[in-house]
């Protein structure tokens, strides 16, 4: 006989143990018990002297028949009088507290099947607000937002896992043919089969490099050493560092400062990573005989260094999700050619880490396109100088 599908039980309240509606009621009732224990100590103890001191006052002699009557009748006034308020105070009391025990059971309740499902994997579980007051109202909103965030995790992790394992597999297919070929005999060692098997190498080493440098960068776990950077002399630096390949290629380089721009407290390597994407970027997608344009400016508050090229464009469609890890407008696109698409996932994490803002704008194919990046400045206080002061970014 096969045996029936097992599944995680639900956490249950251990036998015994009410829940937390029951408490309140029991919490009540005690209140109320107490509540008319003392009032009816103080009818008794304190009412009857006042009373009977008050009809002496009043003329009425002393253990006489009268007073006899009168205490007997006060009495039984107190007791019908305390008695059946205590009475209606008590099924009142009882009757909000069992309705507001009910709905904040049911929410806690909730809330906890709500929980068991998300420790199991399911993240696209949410709870109602139960409507109790602000305080139970923000704990079913950030427990909706924290269940949100994990799905989105889990959803990239899941795609992260799929693009890795879909970025490995072309070298490492050519890696393994050429070992078969080799062993076969089809192949020999010659040189260009080295070349290619070390090309094949270098590939998956700078793929490795570029995932962790991703990582580091989007966690914020990366070392920043701020100090005053001149980005004149930032951007010209970078310029000069791929002037040779845009010669190669044929593309124009030009750098446009039509301004003094003020210094940035910044990180250099890091922008000088950045910017050294970006051309790498537009040099990639330009054909040659195009022109790439390097544009600095100050716009209020912020310095914006904009890399604009006369090459492939993007389609609107595309625009949103250049700066996805792994994402490429062609998919079409050789590996080697288009890169793996970590690059502006990496320039965009490390400039957010310097918290500003990168953006990319097209007309369309064929009309090329803008990368702007927006930093803040941040103006230098005397205790940064030297120039050369670091700050460490937590880890």
């Amino acid at each position: 006989m096969t045996p029936p599908p097992t599944s995680t039980p639900r956490r249950r309240r251990r036998p015994g143990r009410p829940g937390i509606g029951l408490r309140l009621l029991a919490a009540q009732a005690i209140v109320l018990a107490a509540g008319a224990a003392t009032t009816a100590v103080v009818a008794a103890v304190v009412g009857p002297p006042l009373f009977r001191e008050h009809l002496h006052r009043a003329g009425v002699p002393m253990d006489s028949l009268e007073e006899v009557h009168a205490e007997e009748a006060y009495g039984y006034a107190t007791v019908i009088s305390i008695g059946g308020a205590l009475a209606v105070s008590a099924l009142a009391a009882l009757a909000v507290s069992f309705y507001v025990s009910r709905r904040l059971q049911r929410s806690i309740t909730e809330v906890a099947a709500a929980a068991t499902d998300v420790a199991e994997g399911n993240y696209d579980i949410r709870v109602s607000p139960p409507r109790l007051g602000d305080d139970f109202d923000a704990l079913a909103t950030a427990f909706n937002q924290m269940a949100s965030r994990l799905q989105a995790v889990d959803s990239t992790r899941q795609q992260l896992f799929g693009d890795l394992a879909h970025e490995i597999r072309t070298p490492v297919a050519v890696l393994e043919a050429y070992i078969e070929a080799l062993e076969d005999g089809v192949r020999s060692l010659t040189p260009q089969t080295a070349a290619m098997l070390r090309d094949q190498t270098r590939r998956l080493v700078r793929f490795s490099d570029d995932v962790a440098a991703l990582a580091k960068a989007e966690e914020s776990a990366v070392s920043m050493s701020y100090a005053s950077l001149d980005v004149d002399r930032l951007t010209r630096q970078c310029v000069a560092a791929a002037q040779e390949r845009y010669d190669a290629k044929g593309v124009g380089l030009h750098v446009h400062l039509p301004q003094p721009l003020p210094p940035l407290w910044a990180d250099e390597q890091r922008l000088s990573q950045v910017l050294g994407n970006l051309l790498e970027n537009a040099l990639r997608h330009t054909p040659p005989g195009g022109s790439v344009h390097l544009h600095c400016l100050r716009d209020g508050d912020q310095v914006k260094i904009a890399v604009a090229d006369t090459g492939e464009g993007i389609t609107a469609e595309h625009v949103t999700r250049v700066f996805e890890r792994f994402y490429r407008a062609d998919t079409a696109r050789d590996r080697e050619h288009g890169g793996a698409g970590i690059g502006l996932a990496i320039a965009k994490a490390l400039i957010e880490a310097h918290g500003g803002s990168i953006s990319v704008a097209s007309a369309g194919p064929g009309a090329g396109a803008t990368f702007t990046i927006a930093l803040p400045i941040t103006p230098i206080r005397s205790e940064h100088h030297p120039a050369t002061a670091a700050q460490r970014v937590p880890d």
